[in-house]
C-alpha cells in the first residue's frame, strides 16, 4: 500500500454541493473546494463497475485526491448463518477490488455484531474471517488497506483493542478510528485531549509508527443514549471538542485521511482542515 504524505481531508460521499451526481464530479468537486480526499460509499452495494473505476483513478491522481471507500453496510463476520457470513466477506472483497481498480487506498467496513455472545469467541470468529478476506485479496494482487471500524454501540464488535489487536494478527489491517463513534460508545467519554492521547498511544504502542503515519479518520457530531450512536449531527450542533481533538492529532503528527461524515460533509470537512492549518505546534 502506498504512503500518504500528509493529513488530507474529505467528504463521505459525493460534497452536496456537486451539480451532476457522480464520482467523477464529485472528485472534481473536492478539489474545487479545496478538499484533497474522497471516501467512496457502497453502503447499499458494490455497484462500481471495473471500467469507470479505472476512469475515477485518472480523475482522482489528475485532482490528487485520495480515495477510500466504505463497504457495505449489510456486512456481519459473527453472523449466525455461514452463508451470511461468506456474503459478509464478498462485499468486502468486492469493495476492496473495485478500490483497488479506482487507485483508492482504504477499505473501512463494520465488522459484525456481539449477539450477547463471549467478545473472545467474537473476536477469533472475525480474525478467522478477515485472514480469509486478507488472503484471497493476495492471491488476486489486491492492494488496499482493510479497515474494521471503532463502532458508535455497545453492541457492535469493534471497540479501539479489538481492532488494534486484529490490526497486530493480519498483514493488510489496520483500524479506522470513529472519534464521534468512541465517544457514543462510552456514553460522552473519549471527549478530551487526554483521553485522544491515550488512544493514539494504544495504537503507536500496538502497531507501531507507521500506523499513526496511515490513520483512517472517521469525524462528526454525535447524537447518543445510553446505548450508544444514535445519528450523526454537524460538529457545530454537538458536544464534541473537535478543535481540541484536531490539535492533538497535529501533536501527534498523524498522517492520513480525516473523513466528514457529519450531515453538511463538505462544510465540516472543510471547517476541519480550515482549523488543523491554523493550528501551531
Amino acid at each position: 500500500m502506498f504512503r500518504v504524505d500528509r493529513l488530507r481531508f474529505g467528504t463521505a460521499g459525493i460534497p452536496i454541493s456537486t451539480p451532476k451526481r457522480s464520482t467523477v464530479d464529485g472528485i472534481a468537486r473536492v478539489r474545487d473546494l479545496g478538499l484533497d480526499a474522497m471516501e467512496m460509499e457502497f453502503v447499499r452495494g458494490v455497484n462500481l463497475k471495473s471500467e469507470l473505476a479505472k476512469k475515477i483513478k485518472y480523475v482522482a491522481k489528475k485532482h490528487d485526491v485520495l480515495l477510500t471507500a466504505h463497504a457495505p453496510y449489510y456486512i456481519n463476520l459473527n453472523a449466525a448463518e455461514r452463508a451470511k457470513i461468506e456474503a459478509s466477506k464478498n462485499r468486502i472483497i468486492q469493495s476492496a477490488e473495485r478500490l483497488h481498480d479506482a487507485g483508492g487506498w482504504s477499505v473501512v467496513f463494520h465488522a459484525g455484531y456481539y449477539l450477547k455472545q463471549p467478545p473472545e469467541s467474537v473476536y477469533q470468529r472475525i480474525l478467522e474471517a478477515l485472514r480469509d478476506i486478507e488472503k484471497r485479496l493476495m492471491d488476486k494482487g489486491v492492494e488496499v488497506w482493510l479497515r474494521p471500524e471503532l463502532t458508535g454501540k455497545p453492541t457492535q464488535f469493534g471497540d479501539l483493542k479489538e481492532i488494534v489487536r486484529l490490526s497486530e494478527e493480519l498483514e493488510m489491517v489496520l483500524p479506522t478510528i470513529d472519534f464521534a463513534h468512541a465517544h457514543a460508545r462510552h456514553t460522552g467519554k473519549c471527549n478530551t485531549t487526554e483521553e485522544w492521547r491515550e488512544m493514539l498511544t494504544v495504537i503507536e504502542d500496538g502497531l507501531g509508527r507507521d500506523a499513526l503515519d496511515s490513520m483512517h479518520i472517521h469525524m462528526s457530531g454525535i447524537e447518543y443514549t445510553a446505548k450508544g450512536e444514535r445519528r450523526h449531527l454537524p460538529l457545530r450542533e454537538s458536544d464534541m471538542k473537535w478543535e481540541d481533538l484536531l490539535k492533538v492529532l497535529k501533536e501527534f503528527r498523524v498522517k492520513g485521511v480525516v473523513i466528514s461524515e457529519s450531515p453538511n460533509i463538505e462544510d465540516d470537512a472543510l471547517l476541519m482542515k480550515r482549523r488543523y492549518e491554523e493550528i501551531r505546534i
